[in-house]
């Protein structure tokens, strides 16, 4: 329980997952007051709040939020709203679920955040960590409210963190911590600023023991210059990859290959990637690399992340709807092309949330044969290439066309570098609609109708 709570006036932003969880916590304290406030006049999980809880539907008051001690903001609700910038100059504590969970948890934490990746990672890193012996508990972005994974009997906490999260969070100590990556995403919140995006991530470092880095990435690097760090990436320095004579790709550490990728489960070189992370993250944290190898060959992936859902005549197909932005989009590309030199059918499109999609053009006319574009944004994707890149209605029609040219040996990937909240409740769904209709495909001998 976190006296430093009690007699306080508290709002708390946003009826959502992470905050119905949070005003869960908040009402074991001995408040002054606590109101619920959401913007929507018909907000989702209404039903939940209990009795006897103040709740505002409507729009946000400078005035009124002004009077609070503390502001607990949902993640869809940006620092820079102009009520909850007004109310912070006028003193009010601007904090979200995680901070609140930071002054709580007792367990040493492992946090991840990045553009791409994050969830496999923080997966595959509690995986290994429970290889060893340790109760791991997974919270945050991944789709466990923090407050739902706190525990007396954790032992460690591997959390993931996204760059919304992390605005609101000051103080939660790491034992280790990680930037995957920082690309395109988002920037409709950052003002369409990367820079000002990648600070947001950059916050996971405030109270970090060890810091884990992109070598390819001088975004993940610690900008304080203080926390130390190890790193990960294509060549054998440090964690790295090291090709043997025979052609294996291994995963190594300071020039020693020590695990054989043939061994993995999951799909693609940015896999590779994600499993060096995990090994300097759990290298940190000082769990064993006899159960980080366990992990590694127990683990099969997650779905919608370069999902392999059948192959059909030869030809590979592939889940990465949670591809919403060009880098994962690029990643999955880059990660197959070697196992499907003759080439990739790409399913593209959805909402763009103002990205640039111009580093798809690389890809096309050589990793890529073909671009099937759907979606809100669809018009941009097409606009890359006029010849390789095929205007079509829906996903369905994406798969049909694909499925008609598609030849022995290659992939069609459904990697839409979009949101999917123009045609979908969500990645999940979005995925869940393409495996389907690959299943049909396979049960009918290749017709979709």
């Amino acid at each position: 329980m976190n006296k430093s709570l009690n007699g306080k006036k508290i709002a708390v932003l946003g009826i959502g997952v992470s905050n119905m969880s949070a005003l869960r916590y908040l009402m074991r304290h001995d408040l002054k007051a606590l109101t619920v406030f959401d913007s929507r006049q018909k907000p989702p999980r209404m039903s939940e709040i209990p009795s006897g809880i103040d709740v505002r539907l409507g729009e946000f008051s400078s005035k009124v939020l002004s009077g609070y001690d503390m502001l607990v903001l949902g993640p869809g609700i940006s620092v820079y709203t102009p009520e909850v910038e007004e109310a912070a100059r006028h003193g009010a504590e601007i904090v979200g679920d995680v901070e609140l969970f930071a002054r709580e948890a007792r367990a040493p934490v492992i946090g991840i955040t990045g553009s791409n990746g994050k969830s496999t990672v923080t997966t595959l890193t509690a995986l290994m960590a429970r290889k060893d012996g340790i109760n791991a508990v997974m919270g945050a972005n991944i789709g466990v409210p923090v407050f739902d994974a706190l525990r007396d009997d954790a032992e460690l906490y591997v959390l993931e963190l996204s760059s919304f999260e992390l605005e609101t969070t000051s103080s939660l100590k790491l034992k280790a911590g990680t930037i995957l990556n920082v690309s395109e995403d988002h920037l409709d919140r950052y003002h369409g600023s990367i820079e000002e995006y990648a600070a947001a991530k950059q916050r996971i470092y405030l109270n970090c023991e060890k810091a884990v880095v992109n070598r390819a990435d001088p975004r993940t690097l610690p900008k304080n210059g203080l926390t130390p760090f190890a790193s990960f990436g294509t060549d054998s320095q440090s964690y790295g990859i090291i090709k043997d004579p025979d052609g294996r790709v291994w995963l190594g550490v300071d020039g020693k290959a020590l695990y054989d990728t043939s061994r993995m489960h999951i799909y693609g070189a940015h896999n590779h990637q994600n499993a060096l992370a995990c090994m300097a993250l759990c290298d940190a944290a000082g769990i064993s690399r006899k159960a980080q190898f366990a992990a590694l060959d127990d683990f099969s992936g997650l779905p919608h992340r370069c999902q392999l859902v059948a192959v059909i005549d030869g030809v590979s197909y592939y889940n990465d709807s949670k591809a919403t932005n060009v880098a994962s989009a690029q990643a999955a590309i880059e990660g197959l092309a070697g196992a499907h030199p003759q080439g990739i059918l790409l399913l593209a499109g959805g909402l763009g949330k103002g990205q640039d999609f111009s580093p798809l053009c690389r890809y096309i006319g050589k990793e890529v044969t073909d671009v099937y574009c759907f979606g809100r944004d669809a018009a941009k994707i097409l606009a890359l290439d006029s010849k390789r890149c095929h205007s079509v209605m829906n996903m369905r029609q994406a798969l049909n066309e694909a499925r008609a040219k598609a030849k022995r040996g290659q992939a069609v990937l459904l990697s839409p570098a979009c949101a999917s909240f123009d045609q979908f409740r969500g990645f999940e769904e979005r995925g869940e609609v393409f495996v389907s209709m690959v299943r049909r495909l396979e049960e009918s001998g290749g017709q979709n109708g």
